[in-house]
């Protein structure tokens, strides 16, 4: 039975409760009494129910677009890596190398335009923070990939570790930066509406 159900047999039993005090006596008052212990006792359980299903889902709807917000951030990453994965392609299979090293980053291109669409419908702050965040991305990164595409593979040990002479990705920073503070801004909203519903249920 819904809480509007449980407060609707309230309702009716106390007006039984009258009608039996009217005509029952002693009797008609004990009777209800208990059933009125009984009403009381549901709706007390219902109302609980409904407190703890409410923090529950709104808790649990929270913690699903965190998630989603930081895979969002993951593939930011992830994109990022390519600069430094085609720099330290196989030398000795450059053929196998280009279909395998493009079709990563076909898969990763793909994610960035599902999470663009995906934070924009979520929240238009976040949307446009991450939609920023891919542009120059694609910009920068994907500058640098070119880049990387144009120079020898590396075949020496001492040449694998990559200095921002060669990769630099810094000017992303100021991005990240804003994309995380405006996820950071959405999801406090859960727990200012949480506490909002906290003081008016």
């Amino acid at each position: 039975m819904s809480t509007d159900g449980i407060l609707h047999a309230a309702l009716t039993s106390a007006q039984h409760e009258v009608t039996a005090s009217q005509t029952g006596g002693v009797t008609g008052l004990l009777l209800s009494g208990l059933i009125s212990g009984a009403v009381l006792a549901a709706v007390i359980g219902a109302l609980a129910n409904t407190a703890l299903a409410r923090r529950k889902s709104l808790e649990e709807e929270r913690a699903r677009v965190r998630t989603v917000f930081a895979e969002a951030f993951e593939a930011v990453a992830a994109y990022k890596e390519f600069p430094y994965a085609i720099r330290r392609r196989r030398a000795d299979q450059p053929a196998e190398e280009r279909i395998r090293l493009s079709e990563d980053l076909r898969k990763v291109q793909a994610r960035l335009t599902y999470y663009c669409a995906w934070t924009l419908a979520e929240s238009p702050a976040v949307g446009h923070a991450y939609g920023a965040l891919v542009r120059d991305l694609r910009a920068v990164a994907g500058g640098a990939c070119r880049e990387a595409w144009q120079a020898e593979p590396i075949t020496a040990d001492r040449d694998m570790n990559i200095g921002p002479d060669l990769v630099d990705l810094s000017a992303l920073t100021s991005l990240e930066e804003a994309y995380t503070s405006a996820v950071e801004t959405h999801l406090s909203a859960f727990l200012r509406r949480r506490s909002l519903w906290r003081r008016t249920s």
